[in-house]
């Protein structure tokens, strides 16, 4: 894959300040979040639920501009015990609030209590809240916030400068975090036109990033059941080198400590790593609708000239990828995972189409989605997974297949029933 910036291309500015930073992601994500940052020249930790790490503003503006499965990036302010609203508000006095409040803007605080004595989440945001008070701009607007479910879809509205803290309070031990990113990092500005039950832009680069496919090099990639093309023009960005954060906007951009020349800087660096490899990158649907959703997407992305959008059948865009010198290549895909009673029956035909495109493609690879073991069953294929994770509060796996025509391939017995057993 084309490299992104390292730490060492962008040396950090010896008089910034040094944080806590922590990149949360959705389970199961935390190895490819860390991964990522690696490849940006910071050692990360894992953790549940997220990735931690040190730096500072150089760090914190390349980890939203450049990370691709993390959901936003935080800084945590500080963490300490507090069983009693005096110990909370003796601490929170003592952080460095005002680094992090616009001019002109309105503050959220955010609190999730649990197993301790400060269990009321209201309660404890109205203290937070009037300790920042007693230091913000005057006219700062201040609320309480509901944190959202995991799953839950989050808007900030363009341009908005709410500064948002979350504060988290597990048996007596409360952790205070400045949110960097603003819009949560899968709005990456590209997919204003969706269609049915659209795949979420992290979760689209996981699988990608997961999966091994090595699409700078040309190797082929095909979704089937593309929808509104999130899996083909993240595959198109990861190729190419484009940051997700490329044409949008971030938190920090408020702050009173942003430097908007290191900014620039590390902008300008990333517009010039962007490379244009030949891709061979399909996606198609059935549905005409949103094939056209697609393909606008894809042109706000910037990467319309690198996708290819077939309005197909699924039995029919399988047979109309172009075989190539190597004979390898992907089918990555997201097909229904059949919730709803009665479902399954009718989508076992469609993942056994999906199992036989490979028996007619040697050298091939599929990767898909899904919650139910015993339609990726009817693959008829030994698959194995890479992550296990949540979308759209359903449980589902990413289980990935050898090479076509592999010798020493496990038979299809061994398959799903083998990695079930490994998650």
């Amino acid at each position: 894959m084309p490299k992104t910036p390292t730490a060492s291309s962008s040396p950090f500015p010896t008089a910034s300040p040094r944080f806590q930073i922590f990149a949360p992601t959705a389970p199961g994500l935390e190895s490819i979040a860390a991964g990522e940052l690696k490849s940006l020249g910071v050692r990360g930790r894992q953790e549940i639920g997220g990735v931690a790490f040190d730096g500072d503003l150089d760090r914190i503006y390349q980890a939203n501009l450049w990370l691709r499965t993390a959901s936003r990036v935080v800084v945590r302010l500080g963490q300490f015990h507090a069983s009693t609203f005096y110990e909370l508000e003796r601490r929170s006095k003592k952080l460095s609030w005002q680094d992090f409040l616009p001019e002109n803007g309105s503050v959220e605080v955010r609190v999730t209590c649990r197993k301790s004595k400060l269990y009321h989440s209201d309660a404890v945001a109205e203290r937070v809240l009037s300790v920042i008070a007693g230091v913000a701009p005057s006219g700062t607007e201040m609320k309480v916030g509901n944190l959202p479910d995991e799953e839950q879809e989050e808007y900030q509205e363009k341009g908005s400068s709410r500064q948002l803290f979350i504060v988290r309070i597990v048996h007596d031990q409360c952790e205070i975090s400045a949110d960097t990113s603003g819009e949560l990092l899968h709005r990456r500005g590209y997919r204003k036109e969706v269609a049915k039950a659209p795949l979420r832009e992290t979760l689209a680069a996981a699988m990608l990033l997961a999966s091994g496919w090595d699409g700078w090099r040309g190797e082929p990639l095909l979704d089937p059941l593309c929808g509104s093309g999130t899996i083909p023009i993240e595959a198109a960005l990861i190729a190419r080198g484009i940051a997700p954060g490329l044409e949008r906007d971030f938190q920090f951009m408020h702050w009173p400590t942003f430097n908007r020349d290191l900014w620039n800087d590390i902008l300008e660096k990333a517009r010039a790593s962007v490379t244009n490899p030949t891709l061979d990158i399909v996606g198609a649907d059935r549905d005409a609708g949103a094939i056209r959703a697609a393909m606008h997407n894809a042109e706000r992305a910037g990467v319309g000239r690198d996708v290819r959008f077939l309005a197909e059948s699924l039995s029919g865009s399988i047979a109309k990828i172009e075989n190539v010198a190597n004979g390898e290549g992907w089918i990555l895909t997201n097909p229904p995972y059949g919730v709803r009673v009665g479902e399954s029956e009718d989508l076992r035909d469609l993942y056994a189409t999906l199992g036989n495109a490979l028996k007619t493609k040697r050298g091939w690879r599929i990767g898909i989605l899904t919650s139910d073991a015993v339609l990726a069953a009817q693959m008829r294929l030994p698959l194995r997974p890479r992550f296990s994770t949540s979308n759209g509060g359903i449980p589902v796996s990413f289980l990935v297949s050898e090479k076509a025509g592999r010798p020493g391939a496990r038979s299809p017995k061994s398959g799903v029933g083998e990695s079930a057993s490994e998650n």
